[in-house]
């Protein structure tokens, strides 16, 4: 599930793939971009910002992609055989004289003026990974609705770009709290610990091929996925229901012991599912 560490490592592959050469393949298999040509021209760097990738070309230009939750880049070495899915799920191919990057299932692929990035990603609260980082103004960010859920303001990212569903729940564990608490109702030393914990959590993944936040070798997560196993700390079962505002429900997980407060039901829990 891409997330702000995905899409780190993600951006560093394109880097090192595509920056400082010239494209000699420009394919955009969107309608608006269709006729659009980059060929010739030189890619000047990939950037992450949050959950978004920036594509810098030559001549001011930047292709502007998200994964959300299916989509994918991958690097292909020239004469390789591509294997990320179906050729209808192609989206963009950027090639040069060594290595191919196509994108497979992009929901969302643009191609702006770099002086127009802020229309994609202006939006975006301090990216956890980036140079903008800024915990403070993260944590103001998550006040600023006292009343809203945790878990809902985490996934926010105009409070703070790179948290998704994995790191939300993962986060709300590691503060002892549900991630139906009102943000508000935080204890004042959790929530100046929230912004140093979501960062690490986040550095320490950015470059690890499989996501962990416990430390544990085949214990990777202490509770996203685990519904009805038990807890790593106190053996109660893990309990999953859906939090948002109906449109954008996710699967949310938690230990009713280790995080007291509010949460959904009893009737409204799920006790299995798939991540």
């Amino acid at each position: 599930m891409p997330e702000g560490d995905t899409v780190w490592q993600a951006a560093r592959r394109l880097h090192v793939a595509l920056a400082g050469k010239v494209l000699t393949r420009s394919d955009l298999r969107v309608p608006r971009y269709a006729t659009a040509d980059l060929t010739g021209r030189t890619v000047l760097d990939v950037t992450p910002r949050g959950k978004h990738l920036l594509a810098r070309i030559e001549g001011g230009l930047t292709l502007h992609s998200h994964l959300r939750m299916d989509g994918s880049w991958k690097v292909y070495a020239n004469g390789q055989r591509w294997n990320g899915g179906p050729a209808h799920q192609i989206r963009a191919i950027l090639g040069n004289a060594d290595r191919t990057a196509v994108g497979y299932r992009l929901p969302v692929l643009e191609l702006l003026r770099t002086s127009d990035e802020d229309r994609a990603v202006g939006h975006l609260g301090p990216d956890l990974l980036g140079p903008d980082w800024d915990p403070d103004r993260a944590l103001a960010n998550l006040l600023k609705d006292p009343a809203r859920p945790l878990g809902e303001a985490l996934l926010d990212q105009r409070n703070l770009a790179g948290i998704g569903n994995v790191f939300k729940s993962e986060l709300c564990f590691l503060l002892g709290v549900t991630p139906w608490l009102p943000v508000g109702e935080l204890p004042a030393e959790r929530a100046a610990k929230l912004p140093g914990l979501a960062e690490k959590l986040l550095e320490f993944n950015r470059e690890r091929p499989v996501r962990s936040t416990t430390g544990r070798r085949g214990q990777d997560l202490f509770v996203y996925g685990r519904a009805s196993r038990p807890c790593l700390r106190c053996r109660t079962p893990i309990r999953l229901a859906d939090q948002g505002d109906g449109s954008r429900e996710r699967p949310t997980y938690w230990c009713p012991t280790c995080q007291p407060g509010p949460a959904p039901a009893p009737a409204r829990s799920r006790r299995t599912a798939s991540p």
